[in-house]
């Protein structure tokens, strides 16, 4: 093997999946934009806004923010998905609340609390445990 022409190979490698990273984060955002635009315009013409409306409208801005942390900072915190997951679950629960048997809204309960605790215990664990080697590794997704 040349080690040589091995570095080239992985600079050559890691810059392609930069470029698709970043077009795949440009295409999540402009989606995201399309969506709360189409979401905005429903509740204009409904003349009324709901609880599910502003969820979801938090949910966009949630993926905004995420996207728009990665692109300051290049990493992507764990919390951020955690906290999508969150809103979702309560979304799902405020919308099918009539529909939902005991058991389901309990497990989607149960779900959210077992959420709210993860993010409880990242940011316990970085604060109390916090990483010495390379900052950008901290709380962030590999």
């Amino acid at each position: 093997m040349n080690p040589a022409k091995d570095r080239k190979l992985a600079r050559l490698a890691l810059g392609m999946l930069s470029v698709f990273e970043t077009v795949g984060l440009i295409v999540i955002t402009l989606a995201t934009l399309v969506a709360g635009v189409f979401e905005v315009k429903t509740m204009v013409v409904a003349g009324t806004v709901t609880l599910a409306d502003l969820l979801l409208l938090f949910l966009y801005l949630e993926i905004f923010a995420m996207v728009g942390v990665y692109f300051r900072s290049g990493q992507l915190p764990v919390r951020f998905p955690i906290y999508i997951a969150i809103v979702a679950l309560a979304r799902y629960l405020v919308l099918d609340m009539k529909s939902l048997d005991d058991w389901r809204m309990l497990g989607v309960t149960a779900a959210i609390l077992l959420l709210a605790i993860a993010v409880l215990v990242i940011r316990y664990g970085h604060t109390r445990y916090p990483y010495n080697g390379n900052p950008k590794d901290s709380d962030s997704l590999l």
